[in-house]
């Protein structure tokens, strides 16, 4: 033959070794990008990952997926804390069914201050490796939900009390049973990265690029000089930059568009790590990187469960990555029962449906999904919640009219009595039941009545799911108008 033969393109073969470090190094990346935030004022302090250190927590609790936490508006002194049953280690990863990580960032103020820290981060990523896809969901710190062993409070201080009462598995798992509870969403692990483990590991892969839709102050750690990024011009950040950009806050947008720069540099990062001109440079650079990086990296996941993740993550193409804010539209602005500090006060419908697109892969599985416009009857019905209507007005026999009143809409009304004198109508809520509530609400609201107060007394055990304690301001609306048309 007087013609050569090509030389074929040999594949590219990996030792064990290597695609042990390629993982950790995947797993890093999309770690790294999640936890970025104010270093000056809020630095992270841990991620969990096997060898590398880190608590385990005990096997994660029964949540309802149809029904997370409805917020309350006041806080009682912390009762016994909730008993987590204790374990050892998470149940492992078969690697096919989804799992999902809370990534958590821990607010350096309070190191500084000599206090046990709070989460000022806390970001969930799941990924089911069937269906190739993965979310990633962002929770704002100062949502207000129920702390389970101690009421309500930002959802922030759950990593605190956790460690404070010295809880099985500490703050990471009363962190993790929180979010649980608030979102329906089972969790399996947890993670925490050091800051400076992420300005490294950034600088080595030679800076990200963003593109920001706002301009954006970014201030980076140090004596750095502090830069405005321009809106639609691309830049490639180097690390100390990078979480200055993710950490910027003072936006419209406050911690909202916050969040959705921490995605922003997620992707980025991933994108830049699976680059074909980084693998060769992240290979060569792996022992020593490794040693420098793994110390400011704890997670729960077992090693063999953390390559496995990492190459599951990395058959999932980009288009399959979805990413969720909890923004404006899905809560309401409140105040602590102190009047002190701001909070978010969740939207119970709108975050399951945020919830539903994150983490189911056929849509919005929440009764709003499926109900019809403006069909609130089947919705309460459906919700079938056990109400106690309660007389604390001037007016007789208020309680059993205003029951027959509501059984006309579909309320399950089990119990009609006298309450405590009350000029404003009063709310207890014993179990999560957004619909009812909703619809008493809006049945103020077109009263021209002064919304009724709300109180939580979670309480599984109650028969009674909420119990409502019309006062003076429902008797005399009633008195004059007669009962309102919904």
């Amino acid at each position: 033959m007087n013609k050569k033969e090509k030389k074929q393109k040999r594949p590219i073969v990996f030792d064990r070794t290597t695609i042990i470090i390629l993982s950790v190094f995947l797993i890093l990346a999309v770690a790294a990008g999640i936890i970025v935030f104010r270093v000056s004022q809020t630095i992270i302090s841990t991620w969990t990952m096997t060898d590398l250190g880190g608590i385990p927590v005990p096997p994660k609790g029964n949540s309802d997926p149809n029904n997370p936490q409805l917020p309350g508006m006041e806080t009682k002194v912390p009762n016994s804390p909730i008993q987590i049953s204790s374990g050892t280690t998470p149940e492992p990863w078969d690697g096919v069914s989804r799992i999902t990580v809370l990534v958590m960032g821990l607010d350096y103020r309070d190191w500084e201050a000599g206090e046990v820290p709070r989460t000022d981060t806390m970001i969930l990523l799941s990924m089911d490796p069937l269906t190739k896809t993965a979310a990633i969901m962002s929770i704002p710190r100062d949502m207000w939900v129920n702390i389970p062993g101690f009421e309500y409070d930002k959802i922030n201080t759950a990593y605190r009390l956790g460690e404070l009462y010295n809880l099985p598995g500490g703050g990471p798992a009363l962190a993790m049973e929180t979010v649980t509870q608030f979102l329906g969403v089972p969790i399996d692990y947890y993670a925490q990265i050091d800051f400076s483990a992420f300005v490294r590991f950034i600088d080595e892969i030679k800076g990200i690029p963003v593109t920001p839709d706002m301009d954006v102050k970014i201030v980076p750690i140090g004596d750095g000089y502090k830069q405005t990024l321009k809106a639609g011009v691309t830049v490639t950040l180097p690390g100390d930059l990078a979480l200055g950009y993710a950490r910027a806050r003072y936006t419209e947008g406050g911690d909202f568009d916050r969040a959705k720069r921490q995605q922003e540099v997620i992707l980025s990062i991933r994108n830049r790590v699976l680059s074909y001109d980084m693998l060769p440079l992240l290979i060569s650079k792996a022992p020593v990187l490794y040693n420098e990086i793994s110390s400011g990296i704890k997670t729960n996941l077992a090693f063999d469960q953390a390559i496995r993740l990492a190459v599951s993550a990395l058959k999932i193409e980009r288009e399959n990555i979805k990413t969720f804010v909890i923004d404006t539209t899905d809560v309401e602005l409140g105040k602590t029962p102190d009047g002190k500090q701001d909070i978010l006060i969740p939207i119970p419908d709108k975050i399951r449906l945020v919830r539903d697109q994150a983490f189911t892969t056929g849509g919005p599985v929440g009764p709003a999904a499926v109900a019809k416009d403006g069909d609130n009857n089947s919705l309460i019905t459906t919700e079938n919640a056990r109400v106690t209507i309660q007389n604390g007005s001037w007016m007789g026999g208020l309680a059993a009219s205003s029951s027959e009143y509501l059984r006309n809409y579909g309320f399950n009304v089990i119990e009609e009595s006298n309450g405590q004198a009350t000029d404003v109508t009063t709310i207890y809520l014993y179990k999560s039941r957004p619909y009812t509530i909703q619809f008493i609400f809006d049945l103020f609201e077109k009263a021209g009545l002064n919304p009724p107060r709300l109180f939580n007394r979670l309480d599984l055990n109650s028969n009674t799911d909420i119990a409502i304690d019309f006062g003076n301001d429902w008797a005399n609306y009633v008195n004059t108008n007669n009962f309102p048309e919904k």
